[in-house]
């Protein structure tokens, strides 16, 4: 889902850009572009990956004239690429947004925010708890992390984007109309669940070696 007109206070909006901008600056310490410069195959990946969910993107119902509603695919590029890269290609996204003139420049934070930093910061933990605590077992793998993990993403976003309204909506209709829209959250869950959960079976048994957060040695090769 994406804010397209500013219907939040402008104080939340500098906050939320404060916010963005302090994360993606954290995700750019950690030089994710070095592993794009050394590495040409995933070099490719990204860059195709960053322009497909980017034109996908453009596949949106128009829930209400300030809110746009479509698949996020964040928690498949954060599992795909890790949470630096992913972050990365959600802004270049957002950005695009915008000089497409889909949104507001004074909206990047706060979608950067609600598209980008949420749904990361939930798989990545997703995947942390399985990495850390759960058998090395591929089904648990793609099942926690593909299906589950995604859709517990977009229920993060989708909350996060009703929390915004409920704390700094500048017309009470536009608040109102968020909290109808969480009421649809139990429909969008599945359909980010299926697909991502879809396209992460068959990079894990096509090409396992492009999902940075699976160890195929440690899934597959001890088994």
């Amino acid at each position: 889902m994406t804010i397209a007109e500013p219907v939040l206070a402008p104080w939340l909006l500098w906050l939320c850009g404060l916010v963005s901008l302090v994360v993606v600056g954290l995700a750019l310490s950690r030089r994710p572009w070095v592993a794009l410069l050394e590495d040409h195959a995933l070099q490719h990946r990204w860059l195709a990956a960053t322009v497909m969910v980017m034109l996908l993107w453009q596949l949106r119902a128009q829930a209400v004239d300030w809110l746009t509603l479509h698949l996020m695919f964040t928690a498949l590029l954060t599992l795909i690429f890790k949470a630096p890269l992913a972050l990365l290609s959600i802004t270049a996204i957002n950005i695009a947004m915008v000089l497409l003139g889909r949104i507001e420049w004074s909206l990047l934070g706060v979608n950067v925010l609600v598209t980008g930093v949420v749904p990361a910061l939930v798989m990545g933990i997703v995947w942390r708890l399985v990495d850390r605590r759960l058998p090395d077992n591929l089904m648990v793998f793609l099942f926690v992390c593909g299906f589950f993990g995604s859709a517990l993403a977009t229920l993060a976003t989708g909350l996060a984007a009703v929390g915004l309204m409920a704390l700094g909506a500048s017309d009470a209709e536009a608040l109102r109309q968020a909290l109808e829209y969480a009421r649809f959250l139990p429909l969008l869950m599945p359909s980010e669940a299926f697909i991502t959960g879809m396209l992460m079976s068959i990079l894990l048994v096509y090409h396992p070696g492009w999902v940075a957060t699976f160890n195929d040695h440690r899934y597959i090769d001890t088994k």
